[in-house]
């Protein structure tokens, strides 16, 4: 993740680092929480950039990109 979001485009400016909060050995699932140092406010930027959505999207890209 450290490595996915540092060099993403459009959040690798904002990333400071990724930590694994909860892992299970049975299904498979992973929490993890990432920090980002945010700007100062600007209009849309939480809306649009921290959207959960656009973070998981950056992710979701860069494991078809390896495909």
């Amino acid at each position: 993740l450290t490595e996915v979001y540092s060099s993403s485009p459009a959040l690798g400016r904002y990333f400071r680092s990724a930590q694994v909060i909860s892992f299970s050995n049975e299904s498979s699932t992973v929490i993890y929480q990432l920090v980002f140092s945010l700007p100062p406010s600007t209009e849309g930027f939480m809306e649009n950039s921290m959207n959960p959505d656009f973070i998981r999207n950056i992710l979701r890209q860069n494991i078809y990109d390896e495909d």
